[in-house]
């Protein structure tokens, strides 16, 4: 079913529409001590982020780049929207950057001034006295005052208050092109590699519009902050999803603190990545296991998994309650998950959905629904969205090409790059993918990460990366092929395991990293058991050192093939 939606043109029209409908009604729910918040209503922040981007304007950034570094918080969320909706270009940068890569992210954005928090302060003072870069003003999301040439977040928006006051309705007034550039995104990668992916506010109010329709939402929802705000997932599916539906947003302490986090928020909504469901699931399991109720659960989940939601939930209170007992729907992306773990979630009364999508496309393409689900898909593609196969084989799997209102302008300043992926319109993902007669979508793997054996057949590492890290002991794995010295055109499968060595010594009795090589090797051949010949696994490395990975927690495949070709 898709829900009615109130229409809006770019970010600034969705602020102001949205305000009117839930302006009385808590936006933020902040921490500042133990047992301490503070809240600020949708009126206050609208009101901010005017105050804000009036302050700007006088400050002569008017179409001016803007970049916006930290972690998760409210000032990085107010930066982002008073430079978008009326000032200039927001250039959200990736808080993992070294310091190296982040003057070159200045350098190629153009941008002239940039919100930081004070992690980044030093580094940023420095790279504003070079000379490859624009930048002028430097503004603190920390800071009380302007101090030392650098200006106070805090300090900018009383100003922008009492300019408002005074009668300075520059930002208010300001009107935008919804069609033309007004973010800059990199992509992961080597900043001199990556490209920057340009949107518009068309792009991302069409997401927002679709997801909200498709999704249970509303104003009486509650949502944790946990991803990366610079990366355009969290950006869409929590930031601007919450200002749109009136819903309360807080933000998480840190991956340590998520439990407790659901539990102090009574948080109903929340998007993170595979890796932490997966750490709740093996959790929910000790603890069941904790209290003797293993086989008790499995009953029951047998004889209600046809139930409803509502039916089950109160059936599994206990695994709801180690959550705060309020979750109604957890969203996963950036990655596959488990199908066994969507599986137990969803059979314990938990709505567990995938999305997918691509920083080109705003992101979300596709999403499971609690209507629309099927194991092992991404669900359907989005109101608005089209989504086909090219090049089909005999298994129906070909590359998922897209088209849609959500789609990028392009890659800023590379015109052949854009040219590549875009094709009338239709944007090719670079993720091979099948969709079934009902139009779910099935994702197989990324394009350039196919092996392709001798015998012509097409091995998806993504697909047997899920099978090898069901191994008990198993943090993650890596597939790739190996050319055979005696016949380069003669590749042979091999894995590099991330292991865990505690679990290791508890699962399996075993310490040495001898003893932990062979039960790996034993356990490989079992996986191999349930394949076919072609996708054994012929090789094995073992390793305690996580793989390399972009913020977002996809593996970075060249970057694990050269670390172990050197």
């Amino acid at each position: 079913m898709v829900k009615k939606i109130i229409e809006v043109t770019d970010l600034k029209d969705m602020l102001d529409k949205t305000r009117k409908l839930y302006g009385e009604k808590i936006g933020y729910k902040i921490k500042i001590g133990k047992g301490k918040y503070k809240v600020y209503t949708h009126n206050e922040i609208r009101d901010m982020i005017n105050y804000l981007g009036t302050a700007l304007i006088s400050m002569g950034l008017k179409g001016k780049r803007i970049a916006v570094i930290g972690e998760n918080r409210y000032e990085w969320e107010l930066a982002y929207l008073s430079v978008v909706c009326g000032t200039g270009i927001v250039v959200p940068m990736d808080r993992s950057l070294p310091a190296n890569e982040l003057e070159e992210v200045i350098e190629r954005s153009g941008v002239e001034a940039i919100f930081y928090s004070k992690k980044y302060e030093e580094v940023i003072k420095k790279i504003k006295y070079s000379e490859k870069n624009k930048l002028k003003h430097l503004i603190s999301m920390d800071s009380s005052v302007h101090d030392e040439g650098i200006y106070s977040e805090k300090e900018l928006i009383e100003k922008g208050q009492v300019l408002l006051k005074e009668g300075n309705r520059e930002f208010i007034d300001a009107k935008i092109n919804p069609e033309e550039m007004s973010i800059m995104l990199f992509t992961s990668g080597t900043t001199t590699k990556a490209k920057v992916v340009a949107l518009s506010h068309k792009n991302l109010v069409s997401n927002v519009m679709d997801y909200a329709s498709v999704v249970d939402v509303d104003s009486n929802d509650r949502m944790l902050s946990f991803l990366p705000l610079h990366h355009v997932y969290e950006c869409t599916v929590g930031m601007l999803i919450s200002l749109y539906v009136g819903a309360e947003r807080s933000f998480c302490d840190g991956i340590r603190h998520i439990i407790e986090n659901l539990n102090e928020y009574k948080i109903t909504y929340a998007a993170f990545v595979p890796a932490i469901y997966e750490i709740m699931y093996k959790n929910i399991w000790k603890y069941l296991e904790k209290e003797g109720k293993v086989e008790e659960t499995k009953k029951l989940m047998e004889e209600y998994k046809d139930k409803s939601m509502e039916e089950k939930k109160e059936v599994f209170k206990d695994i709801h309650n180690m959550y705060g007992g309020c979750i109604k729907l957890f969203i996963s992306g950036a990655a596959a998950l488990d199908k066994e773990v969507i599986e137990d979630f969803r059979n314990w009364g938990i709505n567990l959905c995938q999305a997918y999508g691509l920083t080109e496309t705003s992101p979300i393409i596709g999403i499971e629904t609690k209507k629309y689900h099927r194991i092992g898909s991404i669900g359907k593609s989005i109101p608005h969205v089209e989504a086909r196969i090219d090049d089909k084989d005999e298994e129906g799997i070909g590359e998922l090409v897209v088209k849609g209102p959500n789609v990028m302008i392009g890659y800023f300043g590379d015109q052949k790059a854009t040219e590549n992926v875009m094709e009338d319109g239709w944007f090719h993902t670079g993720d091979l993918a099948r969709i079934d007669e009902e139009g779910f979508i099935f994702i197989c793997g990324r394009k350039k990460s196919v092996i392709v054996l001798k015998n012509g057949k097409n091995i998806y590492p993504e697909e047997m990366e899920n099978l090898v890290n069901k191994i008990e002991g198993v943090k993650e794995s890596f597939i790739f092929g190996k050319q055979q010295t005696d016949d380069k055109d003669n590749i042979k499968i091999h894995v590099k395991i991330v292991f865990d060595r505690n679990v290791m010594k508890e699962a399996y009795k075993v310490e040495s990293d001898e003893e932990i090589y062979n039960v790996l090797a034993e356990k490989i051949k079992e996986v191999n058991r349930v394949m076919p010949k072609y996708k054994a696994i012929r090789g094995l490395i073992i390793s305690e050192e996580p793989l390399i990975k972009t913020t977002t927690n996809k593996i970075k495949r060249q970057a694990n093939l050269k670390l172990l070709e050197s």
